[in-house]
């Protein structure tokens, strides 16, 4: 799911969009000016009006769908702004915390050569005071010129040889260590200018990611509300309910994005051919991890997202025997976590969407609601494999591993 049988992601970009919700035969366009987006909003009179009429209520029923794909787009593409927002603001404190610590460490290094700079500094001038007791008399060269035994000459001439030789290996040593002293210095001045540089870039990015999360909420705030109003005008038009039109429009909206990523991974594999490209597995980009940027009001709760799975099993025919092939697809791939995120591929949340906006098709809330992850990776699962034992045993026979 996150990559492709060649190692790659393949998925169309189209599909982003124009697959969240219920692909539309006859589209009304949407007229300027009658909301901050620019889409036409059906009412329910112009529902009530439709139902007498077989051709008017088909045709209420492409603008009610042509105004979900609006609204959900919409959402899908400001929640992907605050996603990429968040990991570049993570990035940014991942930089900051490391220049921290090598500005703090060449800070250190620095300090302790000055230290042993002066204790060098201050043995060498205790030498020289041995050597010179004051600057008017040598007090050495006294003892040796007032010598009476030879062997207490040649004592003498030893010991001043000897001082003298330890003298200049000191003044050598303090000389060397004021250097270190102040090349680390400077390496740790420059540290500091490059750890500054990083925390104002960290602090933008903080403040970006804030605003961008921001406009994610309003938008999810207002597509949840327009959504809930239109799924209940199909559920009217269609004399179905509002949740039947809703699991509907996600399991053909999945069926899309799904049949358009296989037809981008022919295409690709077609590609790989011609340029004889003999490694399928060598091709895929280098994982980095996974990070779980700080995406705000993030439900990452393992335990109650296996929890939810579980109780929703059946609403896509499958039995309990199915959950533990997919408590072991979702934990390999994202440990249960709502805010996973692949720092190589982008991909993301618990069912591990690539790209992560495509489970807009699911709600605007994806973002930050694992039931909404759970719903669009379910119906994934459903329209690419048939079942979870499908994609587990899928997700096991390919190296590197993906669904």
């Amino acid at each position: 799911m996150r990559r492709s049988p060649t190692g790659r992601a393949f998925v169309a970009a189209a599909v982003v969009l124009g697959a969240l919700v219920v692909p539309v035969a006859t589209a009304t366009p949407a007229s300027a000016g009658s909301t901050s987006s620019a889409t036409t909003y059906p009412t329910w009179q112009d529902v009530q009006a439709a139902k007498g009429n077989e051709q008017a209520k088909q045709a209420e029923i492409s603008t009610v769908q042509t105004a979900l794909q609006a609204v959900q787009a919409d959402a899908a593409a400001k929640s992907q702004t605050a996603l990429d927002a968040a990991e570049k603001a993570t990035v940014a404190e991942a930089d900051l915390a490391d220049a921290t610590q090598t500005a703090t460490s060449l800070q250190a290094q620095a300090d302790q050569a000055s230290q042993t700079a002066e204790r060098a500094q201050t043995r060498a001038g205790q030498l020289a005071a041995n050597l010179y007791r004051d600057g008017s008399s040598n007090e050495m060269t006294t003892k040796i010129a007032t010598a009476k035994d030879p062997r207490d000459l040649l004592y003498q001439l030893g010991a001043m040889d000897q001082l003298t030789t330890t003298w200049t290996s000191v003044l050598d040593d303090a000389s060397v260590a004021a250097g270190t002293a102040s090349s680390l210095h400077d390496q740790a001045t420059r540290a500091e200018d490059a750890r500054s540089r990083l925390a104002r870039t960290a602090e933008d990015r903080a403040a970006a990611a804030k605003t961008a999360q921001q406009q994610a909420d309003a938008a999810v705030a207002s597509t949840q509300s327009h959504s809930d109003e239109l799924y209940a005008q199909l559920a009217t038009l269609k004399d179905t309910t509002a949740q039947a039109e809703q699991q509907y429009a996600v399991g053909q909206a999945v069926a899309a994005q799904a049949a358009a990523q296989a037809r981008a991974a022919q295409a690709a594999a077609i590609a790989a051919q011609r340029t004889q490209r003999t490694s399928p597995t060598g091709s895929a980009a280098a994982s980095t991890g996974t990070s779980f940027p700080d995406t705000s009001s993030v439900g990452a709760d393992p335990t109650g997202a296996k929890a939810y799975a579980q109780s929703v099993l059946g609403n896509y025919g499958w039995g309990g025997d199915q959950f533990g092939c997919l408590v072991s697809l979702w934990t390999q791939e994202s440990g249960w976590r709502a805010n996973a995120l692949n720092a190589s591929s982008g991909a993301y949340g618990i069912p591990q969407a690539l790209p992560a906006n495509k489970m807009g098709a699911a709600g605007a809330d994806w973002l930050t609601n694992q039931d909404t992850q759970i719903n669009w990776g379910l119906a994934y699962i459903k329209s690419s494999y048939g079942s979870p034992c499908a994609a587990w045993n899928h997700e096991m026979s390919v190296n590197p591993h993906w669904y």
